[in-house]
């Protein structure tokens, strides 16, 4: 394979202006790129909800966070709440950031334990400054240490100031359809797509963005599907957009149902909505009827309904194709994961990028990456559906009594035995998250960690009265969330 200079990414929407956005600022100098899209062709695009790596991605990009709120109607997002998920009536919270205080041998909920046992009516989430400030509808940017923070935004929105900045530093676009590929016969690299227009599109690297469909990694790469429906069953989603009734607070919403759940996602315009839920459970039409009856708000549009299989490709990265998005595998968006992984293939191909010609060392070890970010991800939510205590629906019963991945049976039992929440290397989601989904759900440890019993009671008391004094002052000198926003994104000053 000769030198890589031509890159011709297939597909727009959120993954192709990520992918053109973090190459050309990343490699622009080195490489040509072509996005190619039609306007005719729909984009998913119902994602509206992030985590806080992506500040990185636009630190990389030096997208300017208040330019970036403004254009795409964008709020701040500390963490989700999970309503019914345990039991029905209850809900609990999963922040960004660390609960309490850590130590080398014990993380937070240890002390916090070994407290409630000794009649501590604290919650976890009163000991965390997100999930307090989520709570009370408040946020800033200037408490000490910062919050840890993600966003909620317009996704279509989004795709666009990517595309004007990718294209303000080279990258070419080009109107029109795929309906043709041209392989080398002998290595069976993509030379060129060939457009409805009649115009052919050359290129040495072809990066696949098309969604679902997989044109090229699939259709033309034969790459293969790994099918994880048997751990997540949800294959359907309905969507829609509604008037705001009150001001947008600073967390996204997630409500479990009798066959799915539902998301509230704030914007500084709208409310997005909507359900993912199982076929073999509830139908669409039931599906439509149930999320609009249980939307706040004047509908927007018409609900969208969108198919979807959980899994991902066999391979991401097949000879001079790279699939990136929902062409390389797909996540249903209960932790919001979507467009991160996105971003962190687009980051590992700058990494990784063959710019003296493909070699077999480097697909592997791109593929190698991507299926085990995704497989942990895959655990972390599988792990939403297995530990919980409803019993009140086939799907929930189902659900409960599912076996799980190895990998993932040990976590369980580990924090069930000690409470030992532990982190894979390099996994994205700490074990802060782990801690706060198993016992938000209900999963009760045996024992907590003996290096806990080196407090004195007098000590651990005052451990629990200062974490609460100091979240409580936090929380009484800031702003309210929409406050801020207005200040923020109005050019007030703050």
């Amino acid at each position: 394979m000769s030198r890589v200079r031509r890159v011709v990414i297939v597909g727009g929407g959120t993954a192709g202006w990520m992918t053109a956005a973090g190459l050309s600022k990343s490699l622009g100098s080195n490489i040509d790129i072509t996005l190619v899209e039609s306007d005719e062709i729909g984009t998913v695009g119902v994602g509206e909800a992030v985590i806080p790596l992506i500040r990185a991605f636009h630190t990389l990009l030096e997208l300017d966070e208040v330019e970036f709120l403004r254009a795409v109607n964008g709020t701040f997002k500390l963490g989700i709440e999970f309503e019914n998920w345990g039991r029905l009536g209850e809900s609990y919270f999963h922040p960004f950031g660390n609960p309490g205080v850590e130590t080398w041998a014990a993380q937070f909920h240890h002390y916090w334990l070994k407290a409630r046992k000794r009649g501590e009516t604290t919650s976890l989430e009163q000991c965390s400054p997100e999930a307090s400030m989520a709570y009370a509808g408040k946020f800033t940017l200037e408490t000490e240490p910062q919050l840890n923070y993600a966003y909620h935004f317009d996704a279509s929105r989004y795709a666009a100031i990517l595309r004007q900045l990718a294209e303000g530093i080279g990258v070419k676009r080009v109107e029109g359809k795929v309906v043709d590929v041209a392989s080398n016969g002998e290595t069976g690299f993509i030379e060129s797509v060939q457009l409805e227009s009649g115009e052919t599109l050359e290129g040495d690297l072809f990066v696949d963005c098309t969604g679902f469909r997989g044109l090229l990694i699939e259709q033309v790469m034969e790459a293969g599907w790994e099918d994880w429906s048997h751990w997540l069953r949800n294959d359907r989603a309905v969507a829609m957009q509604s008037e705001l009734v009150s001001k947008p607070l600073p967390y996204t919403k997630s409500t479990a149902r009798s066959a799915g759940w539902q998301w509230k996602i704030p914007l500084q315009n709208r409310m997005g909505n909507g359900l993912v839920f199982c076929s073999d459970y509830l139908g669409e039409d039931e599906a439509v009827k149930y999320l609009t009856d249980n939307v706040e708000g004047a509908p927007l549009n018409e609900p969208r309904t969108i198919r979807f299989r959980t899994g991902r490709r066999s391979a991401q990265w097949v000879k001079n194709c790279v699939a990136v998005g929902l062409s390389s595998g797909f996540l249903e968006p209960l932790e919001s994961t979507s467009i991160h992984l996105i971003q962190n293939s687009v980051l590992r191909l700058v990494r990784l990028f063959p710019a003296d010609g493909i070699e077999a060392a480097e697909v592997r070890q791109f593929n190698l990456e991507t299926a085990k970010e995704i497989e942990q991800i895959r655990d972390f939510i599988i792990l939403h559906y297995k530990v919980t205590q409803r019993r009140d629906s086939p799907y929930w019963v189902d659900c409960s009594e599912m076996s799980v991945p190895d990998h993932l049976a040990h976590k369980i039992e580990l924090f069930e035995t000690n409470a030992r929440a532990v982190r894979d290397n390099a996994e994205m989601f700490l074990e802060r998250s782990w801690a706060a989904v198993m016992l938000g759900q209900g999963l009760e440890p045996k024992r907590y960690h003996p290096f806990v019993d080196n407090l004195t009671d007098q000590q651990l008391d005052g451990l629990m009265t200062n974490v609460r004094t100091k979240i409580a002052g936090v929380v009484a000198n800031s702003p309210t969330h929409d406050d801020y926003l207005k200040q923020l994104c109005g050019g007030g000053s703050l």
